[in-house]
């Protein structure tokens, strides 16, 4: 059995080569040359699939806004790179997607965090958001037959920069309310003080 990672753990190296769709070239990617910026993680079953081919394009529609906020946003499955350049180029859904395609042919990098499907030998959908620093501060991996919500995602990277961003006085802690929006106020909460309040 196969362990999910840990919070704030550091988030497992991946070097591996990446169909990038904004140069129309296949390159070397290296996850820990990209420190000093959020790092999102979407993994995905495989290309030239339905559900995942509405991933890529519901992550494209927001893409800028992403990047505006400081994240890269990778999308990895075991498919080869070759897959990953023909399925950029022809697919409705995500010839329009400027994300980065990573290849996982040799199924590490699903297998390190915890993503892959020992049965069918692919990628488990699901995403990683790791911090500038390196460390892994989300990780969800659910159904197939589920496509990602980015708009969650989404909220919940601005919700982790914020805390990132907004150092608590000694004492204190900050934290994101359920159901929280970016652009409200988080939880300024005294440790000792606010115990019963909420």
């Amino acid at each position: 059995m196969q362990s999910m990672l840990e919070i704030g753990e550091a988030a497992p190296e991946i070097a591996a080569r990446t169909w990038n769709p904004e140069t129309k070239n296949i390159e070397e990617f290296k996850l820990s040359e990209h420190r000093g910026r959020w790092e999102i993680l979407i993994f995905y079953p495989g290309d030239f699939t339905f559900v995942c081919a509405t991933d890529i394009e519901a992550f494209a529609a927001s893409y800028p806004e992403f990047i505006k906020n400081g994240a890269e946003i990778y999308a990895i499955s075991t498919d080869s790179i070759y897959s990953h350049k023909v399925w950029s180029e022809t697919s409705p859904r995500v010839k329009e997607s400027k994300i980065p395609l990573i290849e996982d042919f040799n199924k590490k990098a699903s297998e390190v965090y915890g993503f892959l499907n020992k049965g069918s030998g692919a990628a488990r959908r699901g995403t990683v958001i790791i911090d500038p620093e390196g460390r892994v501060q989300y990780i969800a991996v659910h159904s197939d037959a589920l496509g990602k919500d980015a708009e969650h995602i989404f909220t919940s990277f601005m919700g982790l920069k914020y805390v990132h961003d907004t150092p608590a006085e000694k004492g204190h802690m900050c934290a994101i309310p359920a159901n929280w929006k970016a652009g409200r106020k988080a939880l300024e909460i005294d440790l000792v003080n606010d115990i019963g309040k909420l």
